[in-house]
């Protein structure tokens, strides 16, 4: 029987499908952006022909949602990470940083756990469960709150926090990633990342059946 660690570790990121995105950079400017052998490749959008058109106001606003998956869980950006009234609005004892390049700027406020995790398809998300997953028990067995936070609080804190739903709750992929999008809507967990928790539904099938058996 093949490990979820060994299935892992065969998922390639040959094995996704070609994505293709369209993108209006602040000038106007269309281009087609390309992702391949782990590098984007940008061209000009062919279809654009009259020049630049209308470009868009940057947003630069603070990303202060907070997405309330349970009562004790959190989720979210580093901005909420890194303004402590919205944290102690919330009643935030301890914070999950996964985020890459992000202090804890906080410690004598919050009980931390810092992984620093990569956003890209290849990354062993399953290698990060288990440490993820004991810090979040252990916190809630402490009656705190936490709140889990990457980058921009869209790939790699979802992806967590869903695969710790499908091993907590026992729910499969599509549930967990429903709760987590409701509570969120700007979650996108990157392919590797959907393709892999698809593995660890599997594996934790799998699991119950066997315990079942014994």
């Amino acid at each position: 029987m093949h490990s979820l660690g060994d299935e892992i570790k065969g998922f390639s990121k040959n094995k996704l499908r070609k994505q293709c995105t369209r993108v209006t950079t602040l000038s106007g400017r269309r281009i087609i952006e390309t992702w391949k052998d782990s590098v984007v490749h940008a061209v000009d959008d062919p279809d654009q022909k009259d020049g630049p058109g209308c470009g868009y106001v940057q947003d630069m606003s603070l990303d202060l949602q907070v997405g309330v998956i349970k009562q004790w869980l959190l989720l979210g950006s580093q901005d909420v990470a890194q303004d402590l009234d919205v944290m102690k609005k919330y009643k935030v004892t301890h914070i999950l940083n996964v985020a890459y390049g992000v202090e804890n700027v906080f410690p004598e406020e919050f009980t931390y756990k810092k992984i620093s995790m990569l956003d890209l398809p290849e990354t062993d998300l399953e290698s990060y469960f288990p440490e993820c997953f004991d810090f979040l028990e252990q916190a809630k067995k402490q009656g705190g709150v936490v709140f889990v936070h990457c980058n921009a609080g869209v790939s790699r804190a979802p992806a967590i926090v869903i695969g710790f739903l499908m091993h907590y709750d026992r729910l499969n992929f599509a549930r967990a990633f429903s709760v987590v999008k409701n509570a969120r809507p700007a979650i996108c967990p990157n392919l590797g990342f959907i393709e892999q928790l698809h593995k660890y539904q599997e594996f934790i099938r799998r699991q119950d059946v066997h315990e079942k058996t014994d």
